[in-house]
């Protein structure tokens, strides 16, 4: 196993382990939030009002910016030296920057039209209009902060430092919770002091960045120019990642819509269940795309394209490694699961029921979201970010023509099972084209075999479980045990891997304790 598998397998494990414990904190978030905002008018304002620079978050900040950005800057460095690749860095920053300030300027000025778009129902509630323009303009400068941070993780991964980039929503988090409380317990509005805690979140994620930075022998002091060639060619490669983030908001919103016309509850059984296959694919599908993007970059500025294909190769290995048994333990424990969540209060046994078949539904397609990431970073990495976006474009029309037609026959369950099943054809694609760009097989075959058939056992296992509620979510570790344990018994490369991992971790562990 080559020295860039071993780099993106830890970066991977730094990633996953600071996104599990955002994730965390975003729950504790969502419970704190629920019991000093509540659900009432000032709450529909603040989640609305937050919508908005979420979304550009979204479309620019997250994925987006990061994904241009990488390549270029490595490409920078290896071509051109470090100097110049500080000066495409900073030129980056003063173009984000300055459209950023200029679209904040024309939202302030321009928060009741653009309120009346987002909410139009608000209207007739001249109160809760009025406080949602007012809580607009507080939060939405927010976007000039975190798309600001997405410009830093792509340096700091760059530089194969990924802890502080993964660790900054935790600081957004921890602002929205301290705000709540502080509204909560002072007797202030506890809405807008959540707008403003989402500005203070911000401010903390990119103030968190910049000692890392400078550690890493960056400075924001320096040249720069407003007509840089990296730039350009970074916008270039931005404007198809922008594209095809918008086609991933517009399948959302057409799934919601396709919800819309069949029974009630429909739409909230998907939320429940989406939320919980996001769990999985957001702590280890996204750690691994975010840690192999930077060395296939490299790999690919230096012309070592055998050595990308073999990073991109592990890169799909591990993340099926991991994805195909979670997608089995969601399938098998799929109802108990959603009982202990939310089997409470308005939640009925159906409402169990129909959720835990959405979550089946969905679960089957787990393993190709997450297979699909790496394999865009493989092509960003190449400097191709058209071809996938083609391809998120085809996934889409088939997501839709196949949620009308299943859900004619099996309702809600039909609309997530038409989401697995666009997944699995963006996955055959994705791997068909850069296969063919390659001309190489990056799919190991034999490992996939493996990681299939263990995966069947696991999941078979916490099936006949099930019954044994709640103490089968108990034996959760266990079956993670067994699945790590029989992998090495198949001498599969992704166990002795994972068990690389752990061992640098505990030495790291003890000379820091030695020290």
């Amino acid at each position: 196993m080559n020295k860039h598998a071993k780099i993106i397998a830890k970066n991977a494990a730094v990633v996953a382990g600071a996104t599990l414990i955002s994730r965390i904190l975003g729950f504790v978030r969502d419970i704190i939030v629920a019991f000093a905002l509540g659900a009432g008018l000032f709450a529909d304002a603040f989640f609305v009002a937050f919508r908005i620079p979420n979304l550009l978050r979204r479309l620019f900040g997250e994925g987006s910016l990061t994904m241009a950005f990488i390549p270029v800057y490595s490409r920078t460095i290896e071509e051109e030296g470090e100097e110049a690749a500080q000066a495409m860095a900073r030129s980056a920053m003063i173009w984000l920057v300055g459209i950023l300030v200029a679209i904040t300027v024309l939202v302030e000025i321009l928060a009741r039209p653009l309120t009346m778009a987002i909410a139009p129902g608000f209207i007739d509630n001249a109160e809760q209009f009025q406080v949602t323009i007012d809580l607009v303009r507080i939060c939405f400068p927010y976007v000039i902060f975190i798309c600001g941070v997405a410009l830093c993780m792509g340096i700091l991964n760059s530089r194969g430092h990924f802890l502080a980039p993964a660790l900054a929503p935790v600081a957004l988090n921890v602002a929205l919770i301290g705000s709540a409380l502080f509204g909560y317990f002072m007797g202030y509005n506890v809405a807008y002091c959540m707008a403003y805690g989402v500005l203070i979140g911000g401010a903390a994620q990119w103030f968190l960045q910049q000692p890392f930075l400078k550690k890493a022998g960056f400075s924001w002091r320096g040249p720069w120019a407003w007509r840089n060639k990296g730039v350009a060619r970074m916008g270039l490669l931005m404007l198809p990642t922008v594209f095809g983030a918008a086609v991933y908001q517009l399948n959302i919103l057409l799934g919601t819509l396709l919800a819309s016309f069949l029974p009630v509850g429909s739409v909230s059984y998907l939320y429940y269940a989406d939320r919980l296959v996001q769990f999985p694919l957001g702590v280890f599908g996204i750690a691994v795309s975010t840690a192999a993007l930077p060395s296939l970059a490299k790999l690919a500025a230096r012309n070592e394209l055998e050595e990308y294909d073999k990073a991109l190769s592990v890169s799909l290995g591990l993340t099926l490694f991991i994805a195909l048994p979670a997608a089995a333990g969601l399938i098998g424990l799929a109802e108990p699961v959603i009982a202990l969540l939310f089997e409470r209060g308005a939640f009925t046994s159906e409402a169990v029921a129909a959720t835990s078949q959405a979550l089946v539904a969905y679960s089957v397609g787990l393993p190709f979201i997450a297979l699909s990431r790496p394999l865009v970073a493989g092509f960003y990495a190449l400097e191709d970010t058209k071809t996938p976006v083609k391809i998120a474009v085809a996934c889409l029309i088939a997501n839709v023509g196949l949620g009308v037609w299943l859900m004619q026959s099996m309702a809600h369950v039909g609309l997530a099972l038409a989401v697995s099943l666009s997944s699995l054809l963006n996955f055959v694609l994705l791997h068909l084209f850069l296969t063919r760009k390659r001309r190489t097989r990056l799919l190991p075959a034999v490992s996939a075999v493996k990681t299939a058939v263990l995966s069947i056992l696991i999941g078979w296992g916490a099936y006949m479980t099930g019954a044994w509620t709640p103490w089968c979510l108990f034996l959760i570790p266990v079956w993670v045990v067994v699945y790590i344990g029989m992998a090495f018994l198949l001498r599969q490369n992704e166990a002795k891997l994972f068990a690389d991992m752990i061992k640098a971790r505990i030495r790291r562990g003890k000379t820091s304790k030695g020290a």
